[in-house]
C-alpha cells in the first residue's frame, strides 16, 4: 500500500512541473485524493461493500470534483490534472501510468 502511494507522488512529481514536493503534492492535488479514494472504494466494492464504496466515491467526488465509479479498474500512477469535471464510469480500464 504505501509503495504504492509512493508510487503515485512520483508520478505527480515527474510529471507536473507545478509540483515542487512530496508534501505539496499530497495536501494539495486532488487527482491524487481522487485516485486514493478510488483505491479504497474499489476495495469495498470488491469486498461486497457496495454501499460503503458508493459512499466514498460520493465524499470523494464532493471534495475533488472527480467522479470515478467503484468498479472501474485503474491501474498504478494513474495522473490527473485539473480533473474537475472528470468522470471514469463502472466498466473503464485504464492500464498502468
Amino acid at each position: 500500500m504505501f509503495r504504492t502511494m509512493r508510487e503515485d507522488i512520483h508520478s505527480v512529481l515527474s510529471r507536473d512541473p507545478a509540483a515542487r514536493n512530496g508534501l505539496q503534492v499530497v495536501l494539495f492535488y486532488p487527482g491524487l485524493h481522487a485516485v486514493w479514494s478510488h483505491r479504497v472504494a474499489f476495495r469495498l466494492w470488491n469486498a461486497g461493500w457496495k454501499l460503503a464504496a458508493h459512499a466514498v466515491a460520493f465524499v470523494a467526488r464532493a471534495i475533488t470534483g472527480i467522479e470515478i465509479h467503484p468498479a472501474a479498474t485503474i491501474g498504478p500512477r494513474l495522473f490527473i490534472d485539473h480533473g474537475m469535471g472528470v468522470v471514469i464510469g463502472e466498466t473503464a480500464e485504464i492500464g498502468p501510468d
